[in-house]
């Protein structure tokens, strides 16, 4: 069975022409994995074999033995950075559109189907969606990696030895994932029929995210992009479960789970710039100015780019709460002066002598009384 990437869109009953853009976008997750078995199948042929490892296996290991006798456990595998990684990230950015289309087509579509979103919430719904589970999963495995590595009890392990930083096959295999992410996000706006207007942030937040990392990778900058990907990764989380919290939240019971996300988000960025600035201009001799100036100017626009827009969307969020005041109390309003106006039509409908004897009525009979008493 096909799996369909429409974002809760309704496919029609006929079957679209073969290589026509709609039969492409409703069977592009199959037609992926048949690309990516033809790597895994070249891996079983020994003609092949050579050239497909060089998608899937790991290259430009500098140390390492395979179990013997002699040596049961082997030694560890360590890589560097090389071309032959671009063979990787290829390979798996197919497997990334394979696992988008699965989580859109097995997860999202069933839980938005409930939920009855309009157009531009179920939009937020599948991209907060999509990214929550991309978070959740590099900050835990860099957070392993960290771990691993001991960087807590020792932080100079983040920049002795530079650049002579050879990786663990998780570490390498940590950056291979995230750059094939970042390129698969370019092929999505395809396949699943983004609008021309929603494009642009799409493309910038791919494109930055491939520029950034895979600078930091192949400059050999992996141990300090580790830690500062860990803890964007989990501000960024944060911030996309509350966002999925806040479109299923019709009644605004969690409104104030906002206020933890901006706090987390200043104390994420200030301790980033802190971290880069500590190690790029201070820890790290053997590095050349261009290189030094080049990733800090990478770091810190960035982090001013996401500060100006964390600005911009905490004022046009309390714009959009004035108005919605605003209009809640015009409502309120109109809903009081109907009564009044009613009232008025009631006595303007009645003809011109009677409404001249409703009004006259009480004087009428006051003055009657005060004529009975003289009597």
């Amino acid at each position: 069975m096909a799996i369909k990437a429409g974002m809760g869109r309704k496919s029609s009953n006929k079957n679209p022409p073969f290589f026509s853009h709609e039969f492409v976008i409703q069977n592009h997750a199959d037609i992926v994995s048949c690309i990516a078995m033809i790597f895994v199948v070249g891996i079983m042929l020994q003609p092949t074999q050579s050239l497909a490892s060089t998608f899937v296996a790991l290259r430009h290991n500098v140390s390492g033995v395979d179990p013997s006798q002699e040596n049961p456990m082997g030694v560890q595998y360590l890589y560097m950075a090389g071309w032959k990684d671009a063979c990787a990230v290829f390979f798996y950015t197919l497997i990334c559109i394979i696992m988008h289309a699965i989580l859109q087509e097995y997860v999202l579509d069933k839980i938005s189907k409930k939920l009855h979103l309009s157009k531009f919430k179920l939009s937020r719904f599948n991209e907060s969606g999509q990214l929550v589970v991309f978070y959740a999963m590099s900050f835990l495995w860099g957070l392993d990696l960290i771990v691993r590595e001991q960087y807590f009890g020792n932080m100079q392990r983040m920049w002795e030895g530079y650049p002579d930083h050879p990786m663990i096959f998780l570490h390498k295999m940590f950056f291979i994932i995230q750059l094939a992410y970042y390129a698969h996000m370019l092929p999505e706006l395809y396949f699943q029929k983004v609008k021309k207007d929603e494009q642009k942030p799409k493309i910038q937040h791919a494109v930055a995210g491939l520029f950034i990392i895979g600078t930091a990778y192949f400059l050999g900058f992996q141990r300090i992009a580790l830690v500062l990907l860990t803890l964007h990764y989990f501000c960024e989380f944060v911030a996309h479960t509350f966002q999925l919290v806040d479109i299923m939240d019709k009644e605004g019971k969690f409104a104030k789970l906002r206020l933890v996300h901006n706090g987390l988000f200043i104390l994420t960025r200030f301790t980033t710039m802190v971290l880069s600035f500590l190690t790029l201009f201070y820890s790290i001799d053997n590095i050349s100015q261009s290189t030094r100036v080049l990733m800090l100017s990478m770091v810190f626009g960035l982090q001013g780019y996401l500060f100006y827009d964390f600005i911009s969307n905490v004022l046009r969020s309390k714009r959009e709460n004035s108005s919605e005041e605003r209009a809640k109390v015009t409502v309120s309003a109109n809903k009081t002066e109907k009564p009044k106006k009613q009232k008025q039509k009631k006595e303007s409908d009645l003809p011109e002598a009677d409404q001249n004897s409703a009004q006259s009525s009480p004087k009428a009979t006051g003055s009657n009384v005060r004529k009975a008493k003289v009597k």
